[in-house]
C-alpha cells in the first residue's frame, strides 16, 4: 500500500472512529432531552433542522470540498503560497454567506415556522439562527486542515461540538423546559449555538499556532501568483455544483419536515398522533442511522484532497488505487453496518430508549429502524462515488443522480405516507429508491471516469461473505438470548468479531489494511 493510500486510510480512520463516537454522543444526548421535554418537545427541536441544514448547506457546502481540493493541488506543486490565498479568500466568502443566512433565518422565523406547519417552531428558528455564521467559518478551517489531509483537527471540532452538547444544551434545555417544552427545544437549539462558538475558537487558535509550520513548507520559486480574482472564481465553480448536490438531501429533508406530517394527517391520523410519530423517525431513528454514515462521511473526506493532489500530478495510477480503495471500503462499512442494524433494530432501540417510550411507540420506531438500516451500505457508497467523482473534476454528475434520486423521494413520500396502511413507514422506503437512484449511475461514471473495471470481489462477494456469516449469528443469538441491555451488547460485540474475523479469512480486510490503520493514526 503507497503512502498515499495509508493516509488515506489513516484519515478514514481518525474521522470514522471519531464520526462513531460523535453519533453514539447525540444518540445518548436524544435520551435525556426526550426526559426533558418529552416526543413533542423533540418534535419541535427536530422541526427546526431541515431548514437550517439547507441554509447551512447552501452557505458552506461546496466551498470547504473546494478549499480542500484547490490546497491540496496547490500544495502536490509545491505551491503553499497559493494555499493560504484560497484558504483567507475563503474565509471571507464563507463568513459573508453565513451572515446572510443568518439575518435570513432570523427575520423569516415566523414564516418558516409557519411553513412546516408548527408555529410553536418560532423560537427555535432564533437560538440556532447564529450558529450559521460560526459554522461557515469553522468549515472554511476544516477545509484548509484537509487539503492538507490532515484529519485530526476536523475530528476534535466534532468532538467539541457533540461532547458540548451534552454539557451546554441539555442544561439549557432543562432551563427552558421550565417555561414549556417550547423554551425547553429553544434553549437545546441555543446551546447548540454557543458550543459552536467554542469549536470556531479552538480552530482558530490552532490555525494561528500552526501557522509558522505551515510557512516553511517548500516553495517552487517557479509558481505563478494567481490573482484573488481567479482564486476567487476557481472557488465559485468547484463549489456551485457540489453546493447544489449536497443541498438536494437537506431540501428533501425540508421537504419532508412539512409534507411527512401534513401527509399522515391526509392518511387520517390527528395532529397528537402524527406529531410524536414524525418525532421518532426523525429526532431518534434517523439519529440512530446516521452513526455508522459517520464511517460514510470519513471515507468521502479523506478521498477528495487525495485524488486532488493525485489528478494534479496527473497520476493516473494512483487515482486509480485511491478510487478502488474508497469503494471497497464503502461497502465494507456499509454492509455490516445494514444487515446488523436491520437484525437488532428492536434491541437496539430498546437499549436506548426503553424507558423513554411507550410500548407502541418503541415497536414502530424499531420497524423504522429495521428498514431504514438498509439506505446505509446505499449512503455510504454513494458519499465515496461522490467524492471521487469531485476529485476527478467531475462534480456535476453527483448533482444530477442526487436531483434524479430525491425527486424519487419526493414523489414516493407524498404517495406512500398518505397511504392509511404505510403512513410514516413510507419514508424510509422512500429514502431507499432516493440513494439506489443515485448510487447506480454514480458508480457507472466513477467507472467511466476513473478507468476502474468493477471488482466484484472486493466489493461486493468477500464483504458480502463476511456480513452474511455475521448475521447468521447475530440471528441465531437474537433468537437465543434474551432483550436487555447486557445480551444486545454481547449481540453486537460478538457481530462485529465474527464480521472482523470472516472478513480477514476471506480477505475482506487484509493484515496490510490493520497495519495502515495503526501507521495512519501514528501519522495523524
Amino acid at each position: 500500500m503507497s503512502k498515499t493510500q495509508k493516509s488515506i486510510v489513516g484519515g478514514m480512520t481518525v474521522l470514522g472512529i471519531t464520526g462513531i463516537v460523535c453519533k453514539l454522543v447525540g444518540v445518548l444526548f436524544s435520551i435525556p432531552l426526550t426526559w426533558l421535554i418529552g416526543a413533542d418537545g423533540v418534535a419541535l427541536f427536530q422541526l427546526v433542522f431541515p431548514t437550517y441544514n439547507l441554509l447551512l448547506t447552501v452557505s458552506s457546502a461546496g466551498l470547504p470540498v473546494a478549499i480542500s481540493r484547490m490546497v491540496s493541488h496547490c500544495l502536490a506543486r509545491d505551491d503553499p503560497r497559493n494555499a493560504r490565498r484560497v484558504f483567507r479568500i475563503a474565509l471571507w466568502m464563507l463568513t459573508a454567506l453565513g451572515f446572510v443566512c443568518t439575518i435570513l433565518m432570523l427575520a423569516g422565523n415566523q414564516f418558516l415556522a409557519a411553513r412546516v406547519g408548527e408555529p410553536l417552531a418560532a423560537p427555535g428558528y432564533i437560538a440556532i439562527a447564529p450558529c450559521l455564521i460560526l459554522v461557515c467559518a469553522l468549515s472554511a478551517f476544516r477545509g484548509f486542515m484537509q487539503g492538507q489531509q490532515n484529519m485530526v483537527p476536523t475530528a476534535t471540532s466534532q468532538l467539541i461540538e457533540q461532547v458540548g452538547k451534552v454539557f451546554i444544551s441539555l442544561p439549557l434545555a432543562y432551563l427552558g423546559s421550565q417555561r414549556g417544552i417550547v423554551y425547553g427545544a429553544a434553549g437545546a437549539l441555543m446551546g447548540i449555538t454557543l458550543v459552536e462558538a467554542v469549536a470556531l475558537l479552538y480552530m482558530v487558535l490552532l490555525y494561528f499556532r500552526r501557522r509558522s509550520l505551515f510557512q516553511q513548507l517548500p516553495q517552487d520559486p517557479g509558481a505563478e501568483i494567481i490573482s484573488s480574482r481567479s482564486l476567487s472564481s476557481r472557488l465559485v465553480r468547484i463549489a456551485i455544483p457540489i453546493t447544489i448536490s449536497a443541498c438536494i438531501v437537506p431540501l428533501a429533508q425540508f421537504v419532508d419536515s412539512a409534507m411527512l406530517l401534513n401527509r399522515m394527517i391526509v392518511a387520517g391520523l390527528s395532529r397528537e398522533v402524527a406529531l410524536p410519530l414524525y418525532g421518532l423517525f426523525s429526532g431518534l431513528v434517523i439519529r440512530l442511522i446516521n452513526i455508522p454514515t459517520g464511517l460514510a462521511l470519513a471515507v468521502a473526506m479523506s478521498l477528495v484532497p487525495a485524488i486532488s493532489a493525485a489528478m494534479a500530478v496527473h497520476d493516473r495510477r494512483a487515482i486509480i488505487r485511491q478510487s478502488d480503495l474508497g469503494i471497497r471500503f464503502a461497502f465494507l462499512i456499509g454492509f455490516p453496518c445494514s444487515v446488523g442494524m436491520s437484525l437488532l433494530a428492536e434491541p437496539i432501540m430498546a437499549f436506548f430508549y426503553a424507558e423513554t417510550l411507550s410500548a407502541e411507540h418503541l415497536r414502530i420506531a424499531s420497524e423504522l429502524l429495521s428498514v431504514s438500516s438498509l439506505t446505509v451500505v446505499l449512503f455510504t457508497v454513494v458519499q465515496a462515488t461522490s467524492s471521487i467523482l469531485q476529485g476527478l473534476h467531475k462534480q456535476r454528475i453527483p448533482m444530477y443522480t442526487l436531483v434524479a434520486g430525491v425527486a424519487c423521494k419526493i414523489v414516493l413520500n407524498y404517495t406512500l405516507v398518505g397511504i392509511p396502511q404505510i403512513n410514516i413507514h413510507g419514508a424510509p422506503i422512500s429514502s431507499i429508491v432516493c440513494y439506489t437512484v443515485s448510487m447506480v449511475p454514480n458508480l457507472y461514471y466513477v467507472l467511466k471516469h476513473g478507468q476502474l473495471k468493477f471488482n466484484w470481489m472486493g466489493w461486493i462477494v468477500r464483504p458480502g461473505v463476511a456480513t452474511a456469516a455475521m448475521g447468521l449469528v447475530v440471528f441465531i443469538l437474537r433468537e437465543l438470548l434474551p432483550m436487555n441491555r447486557l445480551w444486545t451488547l454481547v449481540e453486537v460485540l460478538v457481530g462485529i468479531a465474527v464480521y472482523i474475523g470472516i472478513a480477514l479469512l476471506v480477505k475482506a480486510i487484509t493484515p496490510e489494511d490493520l497495519r495502515s490503520f495503526r501507521r495512519g493514526n501514528k501519522k495523524h
